[in-house]
């Protein structure tokens, strides 16, 4: 059975789709450490991250909080949110997102480390 799942390099690291439906899509995340994604939120989707390996600081809506190994997150439709990863070690993270649309159109960047800001 051939995967044409979506995998995409980016510049804090990479992704692979595991699995995607009309009602969700599942992703596993690898993210380099020193690096952080953008601050951003979405109008179509929630996500929900489970923190697999690595340790590093989530900020929801400008809060800051520490994550790690075990950790869960949740993000309503709208919230802003931001991954930074402050270890040693690239952070893997599975996420979860429900909604109306999983396209990577729908991210809004506030800020972004790679000069990806609108887009």
């Amino acid at each position: 059975m051939t995967n044409n799942l979506e995998k995409a390099e980016r510049p804090w690291g990479r992704y692979e789709v595991l699995q995607e439906s009309a009602t969700h899509k599942v992703k596993c995340i690898w993210m380099n450490p020193g690096f952080r994604l953008s601050y951003q939120r979405h109008k179509y989707r929630a996500e929900h991250w489970f923190i697999v390996q690595g340790t590093g600081e989530i900020t929801i809506d400008g809060v800051v909080s520490q994550v790690g190994p075990g950790s869960t997150v949740e993000f309503p439709i709208g919230t802003l949110h931001r991954l930074s990863n402050t270890g040693t070690a690239e952070i893997i993270f599975v996420e979860v997102q429900t909604g109306t649309s999983f396209d990577e159109s729908d991210i809004e960047r506030v800020e972004d480390d790679y000069g990806r800001t609108g887009q």
